[in-house]
């Protein structure tokens, strides 16, 4: 299985990004995809994830401001950021979960105030 995460990039508070993840060597539609955060001396934390079924999970920071969706035909799955603010700067990383869990390399974010 590869993930290939992109569109990190810097922005300014109150601004929007969208991240991208392609995945490749399994069956997309029937796993699960999530985007994790991960900051300097703190553990990887959710953003947000979308199952198989379609349904979704959020952190709370990013409730009302973070969209994720997926595309099976693509294989793909996204996360729109909205209305960000300087405290959702990190590495963002794509996890496929299939039986066992995936990662991509990780893309920065980094919001300037």
């Amino acid at each position: 299985v590869q993930l290939q995460a992109s569109g990190g990039g810097l922005v300014q508070a109150g601004g929007s990004l969208r991240l991208s993840c392609v995945a490749s060597g399994t069956i997309f539609s029937l796993s699960s995809m999530g985007w994790f955060r991960q900051v300097p001396m703190k553990q990887r934390e959710l953003v947000a994830e979308v199952y198989s079924s379609g349904s979704t999970v959020y952190g709370e920071s990013v409730k009302g401001r973070f969209t994720i969706s997926r595309d099976n035909a693509k294989n793909t799955v996204y996360l729109q950021m909205n209305s960000l603010k300087p405290e959702d700067t990190g590495v963002y990383y794509c996890r496929l979960r299939r039986f066992l869990d995936y990662w991509g390399q990780g893309t920065q974010v980094t919001v300037s105030s």
